[in-house]
């Protein structure tokens, strides 16, 4: 007889299921792939800012939408429905519920900002407004169902504290802080899908102490002391680094399904242009962006 054993550690990912993801096998490649969940998780993040959710509720929002198209294809579930699903089930989970019409205005006033539209409230009642709403409550369906009703999520920022505590840091001027950026900043990359809490938490810890210039106890190790493995976070860092070298082109990207087919044209047209340019020895020089968003 088969037992079922009951975890309350988050769901991670396979190597397989890292490499072969549906949005891949749809023809999206692994850039624009990469580009589109963190447009999501930057829509997840500045609607739940102006709903003035807690940052839990946020957190776990983005992890629900990392995991979600895990198990489905940016071709065929938009960002923008997805994000509202994931923010408003989110929101249940961590008890701190939103009002459904308070959503929809903020994710329709952020998406006419990022296409440069002219900010007009959304009419109550009207038909858009409807099918706002009713987007919110597909969403969360297709997210409960291709999660399988597991939306448990453990986040890090407990642990990073007491971790904080155990190498003394948490007066230091600056690593505490920076320590809860880098956690906020690893949302939009898969490290919460990929890798356990307190190995994210000792993770950011190391990279705010390096920027910092302070050294960290190598004698017992402190890695191996809060059960971690210097790989791990080493590779972890290298995640929430690369954000801050790549410009996030919001107004291109798509968030909307009848916007993903003209998307991918225009990559194809671009890269097939760049082709040329490059076996012509006229290839642009390309310029390392520090900023994350556009």
């Amino acid at each position: 007889m088969s037992q079922n054993k009951l975890s309350l550690q988050n769901a991670l990912l396979t190597l397989e299921q890292l490499q072969r993801t549906p949005s891949r096998e749809d023809g999206i490649s692994e850039e624009q792939e990469d580009n589109m969940r963190q447009l999501g998780c930057h829509l997840i993040q500045t609607a739940g800012i102006l709903l003035k959710l807690p940052q839990v509720a946020m957190a776990t929002a983005q992890i629900l939408f990392q995991r979600f198209f895990y198990q489905a294809s940016l071709g065929k579930f938009a960002v923008r429905d997805i994000s509202m699903g994931s923010i408003f089930l989110a929101a249940k989970v961590e008890e701190c519920p939103c009002r459904m019409t308070d959503l929809v205005n903020e994710i329709d006033h952020l998406t006419k900002h990022f296409r440069h539209k002219t900010l007009e409230p959304l009419t109550l009642f009207s038909q858009e407004f409807y099918d706002l709403k009713n987007a919110v409550v597909i969403a969360e369906m297709q997210i409960l169902k291709k999660l399988g009703f597991n939306v448990h999520v453990q986040l890090p920022y407990a642990i990073m504290v007491n971790y904080l505590k155990v190498l003394e840091l948490t007066d230091h001027p600056t690593i505490p802080q920076r320590a809860w950026g880098f956690l906020n900043d690893g949302l939009r990359t898969s490290i919460y899908i990929c890798y356990q809490p307190p190995t994210i938490a000792c993770s950011v810890i190391w990279l705010a102490a390096r920027e910092a210039g302070v050294p960290l106890p190598k004698s017992p190790a402190w890695w191996e002391v809060l059960d971690s493995k210097l790989e791990d976070i080493v590779n972890i860092a290298g995640h929430i680094k690369s954000l801050y070298y790549k410009e996030l082109p919001i107004s291109e990207l798509p968030l909307t399904i009848g916007e993903v087919e003209p998307y991918l044209q225009r990559q194809q047209q671009i890269s097939q242009a760049h082709g040329d340019a490059a076996s012509s020895g006229n290839a642009p020089a390309t310029n390392v962006r520090v900023s994350r968003f556009s």
